[in-house]
């Protein structure tokens, strides 16, 4: 699943400053649980690829 998420941001499915989807959506889509999904999202924002700004969700990280 991460990889997945990882192959749609280096897809440019997600634009940088854009809002990741939540851990419940994406927990939805990969038939997982949501505690699965915060991993991913967790693994994502600890390679720099994602920034959580509190009580808004997950964002695209410009490369740049």
């Amino acid at each position: 699943m991460a990889d997945e998420l990882r192959r749609r941001l280096d897809a440019g499915m997600y634009k940088p400053g854009e809002r990741f989807p939540g851990t419940v959506d994406i927990a939805v889509e990969f038939e997982v649980s949501q505690s699965t999904a915060q991993k991913a999202v967790v693994a994502l924002r600890a390679e720099g690829r994602l920034y959580t700004v509190l009580g808004q969700g997950s964002f695209v990280k410009d490369d740049k």
